[in-house]
């Protein structure tokens, strides 16, 4: 544990001006406070604190944060208030304290909803000071590295989990790269012990084997650079074993295979030198294709600059290396901390100036539950990025798989529900292309709210898809509270009863609702049957069973004397007619949606259905639907349709019909659409259970010499 005056001498090297006699009573009043408590791993429970306030002292940071890690459990674990702490330290170490401090009033909550709360309250607090964060890091790098003292493998699997899916990411978006990976290589040993164990050993043998690899390329490279009559200081080291795994996962190779599991970093004077070491290595080595990144032209998300290069270097081993300045160094070792330390001592760092925080903020706000604001923040950490540019020049960074939607999310969130269209490098292009690095990107903007529910099933930010479902939520509730008040008014006439909306009152208070408005929407939902309602008021009238104000297409055909087939289908709104497109041919098995049509009721659409498009321009006519799970011998039968491709010869056919029937389905159309002397393309309609069932024969009928291609027709 250290010692009180080692922990003043580390402050003092770099900020001799930092207010010691207050440093020295945050140690004393937290010792006090913590008292006699102890750790899981039997060391009083004041080293925690301790050496979190270490942690924050070998990155510089000011007097205020190093307070604030000697009392950051304070408030949590003893008897002592924000206002102890405000009244002994000042109002700017209390803000920061409770920007740490965990919600202590929701252990009745679930863990997930636990979790989301106090990820809420860390983006609020970090927004307003982003010190807020570096301390919380730095309390979870001490508790990671002490977490082989807890006891229980579930609670150590719990909290690895959470320090992967999310301070990982936090701590990588702040430019903490060397605290990134010792926790993310901590989690990887719980969650994957046997995985890091094989690598370790694996590593430890080649290193027996090799000799001291990185010592003789750091001694390669730095001659090649001296040779050209440039001084860089040169370093290198074997990747930890997270990353070499998940390089691994990713190319799907055994570690013999990873060539490129060591890095070396040249540090030299100026940023025109990183471009010169850089035509020096190139030259003295062979570069690898496709693996340069530009990071000073296109710095990261984090304002981290570099150059990345992979090099066949000496010996033949394949390399990578990062080229930077001495200010480019600083900042990649420290990240956000680098950018004010002890100079700004005395000041906040406004976590807004960062634009990822800023989009947490708008998630929060957009988000309908603590849980949702997790998921979508979740999705908004994922780290693969590519970087596009607005028409302006301005460098916008997204995830992975991106589309122009989320690019107009990521300008402001009124161009993302305004969007009608975009252009990628002057091309128009649909609204669910997906992006890639060094696209240029415009956006066409409406006068009106242009959101449908289908670009919740492409984008993939954490901000497009909270502002998308808002927007669905709040339309998608209009429609129901139309619907209900249609329904429920068809109802009260076929009783014979006139109605005001002010009576369902007491009907909603009755249903634990808030409003008759919620009222409607339940009905329009088909949560509550409307004449349900009509019951509750006038509970003495008799209700006709069959009394409907829309005929379903299963009454139809009872009156027609048809056998009723089952309606497999979860989400309709009842009293509502459907059936299925004939565009798309839908099945069981396929996402689909609806389209309300007013008088025709709900026609089903896979997801996929190009005729979608010409329904982008009213939303409030979309619902969600779903299959309802059926024993397969009582599904009816549906169409599935097929595009066939097939050679242009006698009895080709005959063994299209025969496949068919052999696989139990029947052919209910067929059509030519193009015939060439050598082969002929032809519509199928096959009557299925389901998209498996359609798979199987689709797989039969491609394993005959015969059948160029087969694949399901959009249309």
């Amino acid at each position: 544990m250290i010692r009180q005056y080692e922990l003043i001498e580390r402050i003092r090297a770099y900020n001799p001006d930092a207010d010691e006699l207050l440093i020295n009573r945050a140690y004393v009043y937290a010792m006090v406070q913590h008292g006699n408590q102890v750790r899981a791993s039997g060391d009083p429970y004041f080293s925690h604190p301790l050496e979190v306030a270490g942690i924050l002292a070998d990155i510089r940071l000011d007097s205020a944060s190093i307070i604030t890690a000697l009392l950051h459990d304070t408030v949590e674990d003893t008897d002592a208030t924000l206002n102890d702490i405000r009244r002994m330290f000042g109002s700017e170490v209390a803000r920061l304290v409770d920007g740490v401090t965990k919600l202590s009033r929701i252990e009745s909550q679930s863990t997930r909803t636990r979790q989301a709360e106090n990820l809420r309250k860390l983006v609020l607090a970090m927004s307003q000071d982003i010190r807020v964060l570096l301390v919380k890091l730095a309390d979870r790098l001490h508790n990671m590295r002490t977490l082989h003292f807890v006891s229980g493998e579930e609670k150590k699997r719990r909290i690895a989990a959470e320090t992967l899916d999310i301070y990982v990411p936090l701590a990588e978006r702040i430019g903490m790269q060397h605290w990134k990976e010792d926790l993310e290589d901590r989690a990887f040993a719980v969650l994957q012990p046997e995985a890091r164990r094989n690598i370790v050993q694996r590593l430890e043998l080649l290193d027996r084997e090799r000799g001291d690899q990185v010592g003789q390329i750091i001694g390669a490279l730095s001659q090649a650079l001296n040779d050209a009559g440039l001084g860089a200081e040169v370093t290198g080291r074997r990747k930890r074993p997270h990353s070499i795994h998940t390089k691994m996962q990713r190319k799907d190779v055994s570690l013999e295979q990873v060539s490129d599991i060591m890095a070396f970093r040249v540090v030299v004077d100026t940023e025109m030198q990183c471009y010169e070491a850089l035509g020096h290595l190139h030259a003295a080595y062979r570069a690898v294709p496709e693996r340069f990144k530009d990071y000073l032209s296109n710095p990261k998300e984090n304002g981290y600059r570099s150059l990345h290069t992979v090099l066949i270097g000496p010996d033949g081993h394949r390399i990578e290396v990062q080229i930077r300045n001495r200010e480019m160094h600083e900042f990649a070792e420290n990240g956000a901390a680098a950018h004010w330390l002890y100079k700004q001592e005395g000041g906040g760092v406004d976590g807004r100036q960062y634009e990822w925080v800023q989009q947490f903020l708008d998630i929060l706000e957009s988000a309908s539950s603590p849980e949702e604001f997790l998921s979508h923040t979740k999705m908004q950490l994922f780290p693969d990025q590519v970087f596009c540019f607005t028409p302006k020049g301005d460098l916008k960074a997204l995830p992975a798989g991106a589309t122009l939607v989320d690019f107009a999310y990521a300008i402001h969130s009124e161009v993302g529900d305004r969007c009608a269209g975009g252009r990628v490098n002057g091309r128009q292009m649909p609204l669910r292309t997906e992006l890639h690095n060094g696209d240029r990107v415009e956006i066409v903007t409406a006068n009106s709210l242009r959101v449908t529910p289908e670009w919740d099933r492409f984008v993939v930010t954490g901000r497009a898809k909270a502002h998308i479902r808002r927007h669905v939520r709040l339309r998608r509730r209009e429609e129901f509270i139309k619907l209900g008040r249609q329904l429920l008014d068809a109802e009260m006439r076929e009783a014979g009863h006139v109605w005001r909306e002010r009576q369902l009152a007491p009907v909603a208070v009755g249903r634990e609702l808030d409003s008759p408005e919620d009222l409607l929407a339940a009905v329009g939902d088909g949560r509550i049957p409307a004449r349900e309602v009509v019951r509750a008021l006038y509970p003495e009238a008799p209700v006709d069973a069959d009394t409907e104000t829309v005929v379903s297409i299963e009454r139809a055909r009872r009156r027609r004397g048809e056998r009723p087939r089952p309606l497999l289908i979860r989400g309709v709104i009842p009293g509502l007619a459907t059936h299925f497109a004939r565009c798309c041919h839908p099945i069981p098995g396929d996402r689909i949606v609806g389209i309300i049509t007013t008088g025709k009721g709900v026609t089903v659409h896979t997801d996929e259905c190009l005729t979608l498009e010409s329904f982008s321009h009213t939303p409030e006519r979309w619902i969600e639907l779903d299959w309802e799970d059926e024993p397969e011998q009582e599904r009816p039968g549906h169409v599935g349709r097929m595009r066939l491709t097939a050679a242009n010869k006698p009895g080709t056919l005959a063994h299209v019909a025969s496949l068919i029937a052999g696989n139990q389905a029947n052919i209910s159309n067929l059509k030519f659409v193009n015939r060439q002397p050598d082969f002929f393309d032809i519509l199928i309609d096959v009557e299925v259970n389901d998209t498996r069932h359609l798979n199987e024969i689709m797989a039969a009928l491609s394993a005959r010499p015969e059948i160029a291609s087969v694949k399901r027709a959009k249309r």
